[in-house]
């Protein structure tokens, strides 16, 4: 993609209403989740996890406000 055509695109994103850049963002997650690296990068985390690499909620609320 160009540099034109990229600010293009960003300036458009811009516009969005709040539903349209929500719309769009699951878009883009859903491609990102359906690519290769992002089906690799999902195992490799749910193995992780499997493993008992895991943290509470209640974890992640107490790092980001703590």
């Amino acid at each position: 993609m160009t540099a034109t055509a990229m600010l293009d695109l960003k300036q458009r994103l811009a516009r969005l209403t709040d539903e349209e850049r929500r719309a769009a963002a699951a878009y883009l997650l859903r491609l990102r989740h359906e690519s290769s690296p992002g089906r690799r990068e999902t195992s490799r985390l749910m193995k992780e996890m499997d493993a008992g690499k895991k943290t509470r909620l209640s974890e992640l609320s107490k790092r980001r406000h703590g």
